[in-house]
C-alpha cells in the first residue's frame, strides 16, 4: 500500500475507466446473445460479469494508492458485487439496475438519520475539500439529502418505464451530469458559508 499522493489523472482514470469500459462494453455486446453451459445470457448480463471484477480491481489499486478508501466507495463496490453477482447468477438484470437507487438510498438516509441528530455526516467526507461554516454545512447536508432521494426515484422510474439501452445512458451520462450540475448549483453556498484559509505568515 502506497503512501505517496497518487497522480490525479490515473486516480481519475481508476474511478471512471470500469464506468466508462461498462458503457463502451455495452454498446459492443447489447444485440449479442452468449450462451454458456446451456444457458443464454444476453449482452446486458455479459458485461456486467466483466465489470465487476474491473470494478474490484479498480477500487483495490485506488485503496493501494491512497492508503484509504471512503465509506461511499467501500458501499459502492459492495453493492456491486452483490447485486451485479445476483444479475448474473439469476440471469436478470433488473438486480443490477436497482443497485443505483439502494446506493443513494442508504446514503441519503444516513445523511438523514445525522440531520435528525443535528449532524452533518456529509461534512466527515468533503470538510477537507470543501471548507464550511457549521450553518453552511447543514444546509449542504439537506440539499444532498434531497437529491440522493430523487436521484433514487429518477433511477426506478428510468429502469422502470425505459428500455435497456436508455438505462445505460442514463447511469453513465445522466447521473453524473445530474451529480456536476448539483455541485455547480452550489456555488452561492460555497461563497456565503466558506472559510478562506486562515494562512497569515509573519
Amino acid at each position: 500500500m502506497s503512501e505517496s499522493k497518487p497522480d490525479s489523472k490515473l486516480k481519475t482514470a481508476l474511478e471512471l475507466g470500469p464506468v466508462l469500459a461498462f458503457f463502451v462494453a455495452y454498446l459492443w455486446l447489447k444485440d449479442r446473445t452468449f450462451t454458456i453451459a446451456g444457458t443464454d445470457y444476453d449482452g446486458f448480463i455479459v458485461v456486467t460479469a466483466m465489470f465487476i471484477p474491473v470494478m474490484v480491481a479498480a477500487t483495490g489499486a485506488l485503496w493501494w494508492l491512497t492508503g484509504h478508501l471512503s465509506r461511499m466507495q467501500v458501499v459502492t463496490v459492495v453493492l456491486i458485487v452483490v447485486f451485479g453477482g445476483l444479475s448474473v447468477w439469476l440471469n436478470d438484470e433488473r438486480f443490477f439496475k436497482v443497485k443505483p437507487t439502494l446506493i443513494y438510498l442508504i446514503f441519503g438516509g444516513v445523511l438523514g438519520a445525522g440531520l435528525l441528530q443535528g449532524k452533518s455526516y456529509l461534512r466527515l467526507v468533503m470538510e477537507s475539500m470543501v471548507p464550511l461554516r457549521d450553518e453552511g454545512w447543514m444546509i449542504l447536508t439537506r440539499r444532498v439529502t434531497a437529491f440522493f432521494f430523487a436521484l433514487a426515484l429518477a433511477n426506478e422510474l428510468v429502469w422502470r418505464t425505459m428500455s435497456t439501452e436508455a438505462w445505460v445512458y442514463f447511469k453513465t451520462f445522466g447521473l453524473t451530469a445530474a451529480l456536476f450540475l448539483f455541485f455547480i448549483f452550489q456555488g452561492k453556498l460555497f461563497q456565503t458559508y466558506g472559510i478562506e484559509d486562515d494562512d497569515t505568515a509573519s
